[in-house]
């Protein structure tokens, strides 16, 4: 029995044995690593799913680039615009030089804008255009001194003059032209600005605009006019167009352009009438050389009769003995006319003109 007992726990240990020696290997392999007799190949390297990235690529513009408007053509706009700018000179009731501005023709017969404290005591004006023009402003067809602005008559047929951009939408960053003067200098150098400021009656523009830079037009890519300079400084004020149109839409089809009078009636206490002072030259360029008259030992003398108005400008210009050439006689008849005097009565003089050449 002992023995049979001895047996049976022989045979369990066998079994037990033969199970374990049964059961599979445990495979001791590192990831990535083909299992023993495979033919080994390269790793399979994999790379998760990335976000874009919120850098631009090198090869795209950026958000920023792309909504930037373009720059103007300053040249362009140089040639179109400038024709039409003029230098407005403003005399007082005495004949003296009260102030000068930039202004520009709207209008092909001689319409032009300025500013209101321009002619603000002013009795008389001259436009200059920078091609050497000179055309009297026979007076003011509407002003608003709330809006700064002026709408005045020069005497002038067939100018350059520029248009108005009636319906602006100019958002702020816009670029904008500023184009002054050529009779200013260098103050009158066309320049690009950005509007930095916008309201209803008014915007503002970043560019630095001197005292004669007032009055300039600030012109879109097209060179139409979407507004006027009205102050001086590092962030220059702007009435926009529209302004322009409501002054303009004032204006009767029949208006006639009137200065202010040069002094009101007042009661003297003595019945004797005051003695008019005589009057004087304020305004009296020599005629130029015709260019076609150009040849050497060309010369001719010649004396012309003025007749003045109580406002100062010249009514008549008589030939009282020719220069005996007719090229002569008209340059010095066209220069004569724009001369000026005191206002206060009419008077007529005599003025020798003499062309020599060299």
């Amino acid at each position: 029995m002992k023995y049979l007992q001895l047996l049976l726990e022989y045979l369990l240990c066998l079994a037990f044995f033969a199970t374990a020696a049964c059961k599979p290997k445990p495979k001791n392999q590192i990831v990535g690593e083909p299992p023993a007799g495979q033919p080994t190949s390269s790793p399979v390297v994999s790379s998760s799913v990335q976000s874009p990235s919120l850098s631009p690529s090198p090869t795209q513009p950026s958000q920023t680039k792309a909504e930037q408007s373009p720059s103007l053509d300053l040249s362009r706009l140089e040639n179109s615009v400038r024709p039409s700018v003029i230098w407005i000179t403003v005399f007082d009731s005495s004949g003296k030089l009260l102030r000068t501005q930039t202004g520009f023709f709207i209008s092909a017969d001689g319409r032009l804008v300025a500013t209101a404290h321009a002619i603000e005591g002013g009795i008389n004006a001259v436009a200059k255009t920078a091609d050497g023009g000179i055309y009297n402003v026979s007076g003011i067809l509407a002003s608003s001194t709330a809006l700064d602005l002026a709408i005045l008559q020069a005497d002038v047929k067939q100018k350059p003059f520029l248009v108005l951009n009636k319906n602006v939408n100019l958002p702020i960053g816009a670029p904008v032209g500023v184009v002054g003067s050529g009779l200013a200098g260098g103050e009158g150098i066309p320049r690009e600005a950005t509007i930095s400021t916008q309201q209803s009656d008014r915007f503002e523009i970043g560019a630095a605009i001197s005292p004669n830079g007032i009055g300039s037009p600030i012109v879109d890519a097209n060179a139409e006019v979407v507004g006027v300079a009205v102050s001086a400084g590092e962030k220059a004020t702007v009435r926009p167009s529209n302004s322009l149109e409501s002054l303009l839409s004032q204006i009767a089809s029949n208006a006639t352009p009137r200065w202010p009078q040069t002094a009101q009636t007042s009661p003297s206490p003595s019945p004797r009438p005051t003695p008019t002072p005589k009057p004087r030259l304020v305004y009296a360029p020599a005629p130029s050389f015709p260019p076609d008259a150009t040849r050497p030992g060309v010369s001719g003398s010649g004396r012309f009769r003025l007749t003045f108005d109580a406002r100062g400008n010249v009514r008549n210009v008589e030939i009282v003995q020719s220069t005996g050439n007719a090229l002569f006689d008209q340059a010095s008849t066209k220069t004569l006319r724009q001369w000026k005097c005191t206002p206060g009565r009419e008077w007529v003089a005599t003025v020798p003109v003499t062309f020599q050449s060299r």
